[in-house]
């Protein structure tokens, strides 16, 4: 079966130096169960070898947020990247886990992977598909934003996110509510806007 599809393969960064290798696993474990419960993936995101894992949706405003959703909930334990491609997705055993699966979605990711390789900065995603100038324009200045924030603000845009209101991420943190909107007004909030944007239909002039 084939299916033209967003392809995400993700590896995580600096995790060899990380001691606790078994708590890294857990992290990276429980990080794309909740992507796989609170987004509408095709494939579901799953470990594959080493400190790989990959997934694959239907859109690409998905397969970003869904990247992202991963980086967010290992931070800071440890910090992962992802390459995103497109194309045709062929399953040949849909009985293995993971998936026996090829094609041109796959490979594409898997250069978006190596591009990220050759790059001198601590750049986290790359897309390798259609209109790629101006999403990888995009994915960079988010990025540098998200690579800005400290650990309560990495926790603040993954629950903003995952559709939690300030009021309620202010509760789930136990601080104030102005202190969730002052974290917005620095720069979370113009991460959460970039997405959303980036998500919605393209309006005609």
């Amino acid at each position: 079966m084939s299916q033209a599809l967003y392809t995400v393969i993700g590896d995580l960064v600096g995790s060899r130096q990380v001691r606790d290798r078994q708590g890294v696993q857990r992290a990276l474990g429980e990080a794309l169960d909740e992507v796989n419960r609170t987004r509408p993936v095709a494939q579901p995101f799953e470990p594959t070898v080493g400190d790989e894992y990959q997934g694959a949706c239907t859109s690409l405003p998905e397969a970003v947020l869904a990247a992202l959703l991963v980086r967010l909930r290992l931070l800071p334990l440890v910090d992962a990247r992802c390459g995103i491609g497109y194309g045709e997705v062929t399953v040949h055993d849909a009985t293995r886990t993971p998936l026996l699966q090829d094609g041109p979605g796959w490979w594409s990711a898997r250069e978006a992977v190596q591009v990220l390789d050759g790059r001198r900065d601590a750049g986290r995603t790359w897309f390798a598909g259609p209109d790629r100038g101006p999403v990888n324009a995009f994915l960079i200045c988010r990025d540098q934003i998200i690579d800005r924030l400290n650990e309560r603000g990495v926790r603040i845009l993954r629950l903003a996110l995952l559709g939690h209101p300030q009021k309620e991420i202010a509760e789930l943190e136990g601080i104030w509510p102005s202190a969730v909107s002052q974290q917005f007004s620095r720069n979370i909030g113009a991460v959460v806007e970039s997405m959303r944007a980036f998500s919605s239909p393209q309006e005609s002039s």
